[in-house]
C-alpha cells in the first residue's frame, strides 16, 4: 500500500518550511531512521528521517521549494513490487505555497514534546485506522490490536517502532493512547486572535507615489512577530530597573583571563551575567517559573535562554543547568551554541523551553532599555552596556565607576512586584561581589 511522506513539524512553530535538499531519489530504498531530506524550518536547517521502511515511489516536491505547509505530502513511498497510484504521476511541485497564515499562537501546531521526525492528529472513535503495511503485517503476526496503539507516524499513521513499543508492553500502549488523546484534546481549544494592524494594501496606500521595495516576511520574521505580538498584548508586563557597579566583575574578568589565556579561554561580561542570574533563580526559587495558563511551572534547575542575533532575527538558544556550571563551561557552550544559532543548525531541543532569558545590548552602546518577555517565560533580563559614571562612595565622597543598567521584564500573572524585586536585587549582589560566581 502507498503512503504519503508528509511535510513534517520538525519545531513547535513550524507552518510550513523550505524543502532545502533531498537526500534520497526516486527508486530508493530507506529504513526506518534513514535520512529523507533537509528542511530549513523558521529556526534551523534539519535532517528529516523515515519513520518506516519502503521505496522511494515519487517525489512530489522539488528541492528548493519553499512555502511547503506542513502535512503537505512531499513524497511516495511504496513496497517492492507496488505501483504507483494513478494520483502520484504528476511532475514535482517547483513551490507549494501554505494554505494559511500562521496563527498568532503558531506554538500551538505541535506538542513541544514531540520528537522532530513525528506528527500528530486528533483520533475520534470510530475514525478509519492508518497503519503502514509493515507495521500491519507485524501486529498480525504479533497479536497486536491496532486499535490500541497511538501512531507516531505522519497524520497519526501507525508505524513499525509503534507496534514494537506495543508488543513490549501492550497495557503501557494502551494507557499511551489514552493520555495522548486527553493530550491532544486539551491543546485543541482555539486561542484568542491577536490584532496585527492594518493590511499591506491599506499601508502601501498611505505611501503612493513614493519609492519603496518590498520584503517578503520569511518564516522566522513571522513567528516573531506572531509571538512577540502574542506577548505585548496578552502579558501583564512590569518593569524593575537597577544600575549595578561592575568595577569588581571587570577586574576578576581581566585577572581570569589573563590566567586562562593559555587555554585559549575568554570570559565575556556576559557569561557572569549568566551565570548570576541562575544562581539568583536557585536563591528565589519561587520566581524560576513559566506561565503555563492556569497555572505556573516551578523548576528546580536554572535554564537560561540568551538572545543571539542571527541573520533575519534573533533565537534564544539555552543553557540547562546553568547554575551547576563554572563560567568556563558556560563560555564555552554559549560561544558553540551562538555560533550554531548563526549557522542555524540548532536542534529544536537546544532552543526550546528555559525559564528565564538574557538580551544584552551593551555590545552595541545601548545604555537602558526594555526586553519584550519570550512567552512563556515570566521574566527576561535587558542589559545594557558598561559606562564610566560620577557615583558617590559610601563615605560621601565624589568618584567613578563603572555602571551597567539592567531592566528586568515580569509577568505579573506569575511574578508580583516584590518577588521580582527580591530576584533583581539577588541578580545585583551578584555581579558587584562576582566571586560568588567562582565558587
Amino acid at each position: 500500500m502507498a503512503t504519503e511522506i508528509l511535510m513534517p513539524a520538525l519545531s513547535p512553530t513550524m507552518e510550513e518550511g523550505t524543502l532545502a535538499k533531498w537526500l534520497v531519489k526516486e527508486g530508493d530504498t530507506v529504513s526506518s531512521g534513514d535520512l529523507l531530506a533537509e528542511i530549513e524550518t523558521d529556526k534551523a536547517t534539519m535532517e528529516f528521517e523515515a519513520v518506516d521502511e519502503g521505496i522511494i515511489g515519487k517525489i512530489l516536491v522539488a528541492e528548493g521549494s519553499e512555502h511547503v505547509a506542513v502535512n503537505t505530502a512531499i513524497a511516495i513511498l511504496i513496497e517492492e513490487g507496488e505501483t504507483l497510484p494513478d494520483s502520484a504521476t504528476a511532475a514535482p511541485q517547483p513551490a507549494v505555497q501554505a494554505t494559511s497564515e500562521p496563527t498568532s499562537n503558531a506554538s500551538a501546531s505541535v506538542p513541544q514534546n514531540t520528537p522532530a521526525s513525528q506528527s500528530t492528529v486528533q483520533a475520534t472513535a470510530g475514525a478509519r485506522m492508518f497503519a503502514t503495511p509493515l507495521a500491519r503485517r507485524l501486529a498480525a503476526d504479533k497479536g497486536i490490536d491496532l486499535s490500541t496503539i497511538a501512531g507516531t507516524g505522519p497524520n497519526g499513521r501507525i508505524v513499525k517502532a509503534d507496534v514494537l513499543s506495543a508488543s513490549i508492553s501492550p497495557k503501557a500502549a494502551a494507557v499511551a493512547t489514552a493520555s495522548l488523546t486527553q493530550g491532544q484534546t486539551a491543546t485543541a481549544a482555539p486561542a484568542a486572535p491577536v490584532a496585527t494592524g492594518a493590511s499591506s494594501d491599506a499601508v502601501k496606500k498611505l505611501y503612493e507615489g513614493r519609492d519603496y521595495s518590498e520584503v517578503s516576511l520569511d518564516g522566522m520574521r513571522k513567528t516573531i512577530a506572531a509571538r512577540l505580538s502574542e506577548s505585548k498584548q496578552t502579558i501583564p508586563h512590569f518593569y524593575l530597573r537597577r544600575d549595578i557597579n561592575i568595577d569588581a566583575l571587570m577586574s576578576l574578568r581581566a585577572m581570569v583571563n589573563k590566567d586562562l589565556s593559555e587555554r585559549n579561554v575568554k570570559l565575556s561580561v556576559n557569561d557572569f551575567i549568566i551565570k548570576a542570574c541562575a544562581l539568583a533563580l536557585q536563591n528565589v526559587k519561587t520566581a524560576n517559573v513559566v506561565w503555563a495558563g492556569d497555572r505556573v511551572l516551578q523548576f528546580d534547575a536554572s535554564d537560561i535562554a540568551v538572545a543571539v542575533a542571527i541573520d533575519g532575527g534573533l533565537i534564544t538558544p539555552v543553557l540547562r543547568d546553568a547554575e551547576q556550571k563554572s563560567l568556563s563551561v558556560l563560555s564555552a557552550e554559549m560561544k558553540d551554541l551562538a555560533a550554531r544559532a548563526r549557522d542555524k543548525k540548532l536542534m529544536p531541543q537546544e532552543y526550546q523551553g528555559g525559564s528565564f532569558s538574557i538580551s544584552n545590548l551593551g555590545m552595541y552602546g545601548i545604555d537602558n532599555f526594555d526586553a519584550v518577555i519570550n512567552p512563556p517565560h515570566a521574566a527576561i533580563l535587558a542589559v545594557g552596556a558598561g559606562k564610566k559614571k560620577p557615583i558617590v562612595k559610601e563615605d560621601g565622597e565624589l568618584g567613578s565607576a563603572t555602571i551597567m543598567s539592567v531592566t528586568l521584564s515580569v509577568d505579573h500573572r506569575a511574578v508580583d512586584g516584590a518577588l521580582g524585586a527580591l530576584l533583581l536585587d539577588d541578580i545585583v549582589k551578584n555581579l558587584e561581589n562576582p566571586f560568588v560566581l567562582m565558587v
